[in-house]
């Protein structure tokens, strides 16, 4: 089933997923809506991290937002955003160990401010971004991909407010991810 299919079959577990949803199925017949080069909008993926017993999540100090941040990146023409988000995880932990149903977790449009990245201007835009939930032992060990981020971490779920700098992230995407994570909804 490919991608489009797989979101038109998803189902929202909140208003935002639903208006998140209707948007991205809307923006799916824009032009390179998997690459980069698409300006506007464009899709990723992201990887959430959990130990077997949902009370921490693996999380990168992301050098561009300077605060603890989800794994994930850009689809970069890749249609399968399933292999993206196991891709990037796998860049940014170093691990090679981990399991996920590869069903889609959670579906969100994330706002990207203007931002210099390698001495290059990049413009404000959006995210169509499909979160999988993965599982790992927090006893594998782990990698800090230093050309991405400044370092990765075990996060308790009740210290993850006080470490994530994104506020906005924290009270709309990450709370909403933990909430679904233990069954419920936000």
């Amino acid at each position: 089933m490919n991608i489009q299919e797989q979101i038109k079959m998803y189902h929202p577990s909140n208003e935002q997923e639903k208006k998140d949803q209707e948007f991205i199925l809307k923006m799916m017949n824009e032009k390179d809506i998997f690459e980069r080069k698409n300006t506007v909008a464009h899709f990723t993926a992201s990887a959430w991290v959990t130990n077997p017993s949902h009370t921490k999540v693996l999380m990168i100090y992301h050098r561009i937002y300077d605060s603890w941040s989800w794994m994930g990146g850009h689809a970069d023409g890749c249609e399968d955003l399933f292999e993206v988000a196991k891709k990037e995880l796998k860049e940014e932990s170093g691990l090679n160990s981990f399991s996920s149903n590869g069903n889609i977790f959670s579906l969100e449009v994330l706002p990207v401010k203007k931002h210099i990245k390698k001495d290059r201007t990049v413009e404000s835009h959006v995210h169509l971004n499909v979160t999988y939930l993965f599982e790992v032992d927090e006893n594998e060990p782990l990698k800090v991909n230093l050309e991405e981020t400044k370092g990765i971490q075990w996060i308790s779920l009740n210290e993850l407010k006080n470490k994530v700098k994104e506020t906005w992230m924290m009270e709309n995407i990450y709370s909403k991810l933990i909430l679904k994570m233990h069954g419920g909804t936000k």
